[in-house]
């Protein structure tokens, strides 16, 4: 690409990052192949990331004398911590799935031929839960995270508090009391 093309296409695909990570409720990367580069900070924009053992997830960008710049500089080191993250974005290395387990990149690891069905069975896990409460979790997370303790804490309380007049809260009672699975509906 050109120089403009670049100074173009990157915030492109940082606004598309951005607009991933936005999404209220929870998201789910599901890794077969190499994820480097954008790629890597399209993942890492999702909630969840489950890689395939064939996997192979990093930010190769100093290797090529330039910088993450779709937000891998601050989503990694947020996900795994400073150090972790500039020994991986420093080295710009290839990680494979299992050592992306291991740095907390990567949620799971599964036979490359189960990644599909492990995938769409954790969002099923998920959408078996109540979605009203799924994203204000996610809100109280995301949002509480570069706040003092004291107000993520009060973050926590006002989304909570959000959960007790909703429909799915009345029918998760209910069917405790009936001893049956919810149905929730994200009322």
């Amino acid at each position: 690409m050109s120089l403009d093309e670049v100074r173009r296409f990157v915030p492109r695909l940082g606004g598309l990052c951005n607009a991933l990570a936005a999404i209220p409720f929870p998201t789910i990367a599901a890794v077969r192949g190499a994820a480097a580069g954008g790629g890597c900070e399209l993942a890492l924009a999702c909630d969840l990331r489950v890689l395939a053992e064939g996997a192979k997830i990093g930010l190769r960008e100093t290797a090529l004398a330039i910088i993450p710049g779709a937000g891998g500089t601050q989503r990694l080191p947020r996900l795994i911590g400073p150090m972790k993250a500039k020994r991986w974005i420093f080295a710009a290395g290839m990680h494979s799935a299992a050592d992306a387990l291991a740095d907390g990149v990567a949620d799971r690891v599964v036979p490359d031929h189960h990644l599909n069905r492990v995938a769409i069975d954790l969002a099923e896990e998920i959408a078996a839960c109540g979605p009203v409460a799924n994203r204000l979790v996610k809100r109280a997370i995301d949002a509480g995270a570069d706040l003092p303790l004291d107000r993520a804490l009060q973050l926590e309380w006002d989304c909570y508090q959000e959960t007790l007049q909703t429909e799915d809260r009345v029918e998760a009672l209910e069917a405790f009391a009936q001893k049956r699975k919810p149905s929730f509906r994200g009322k």
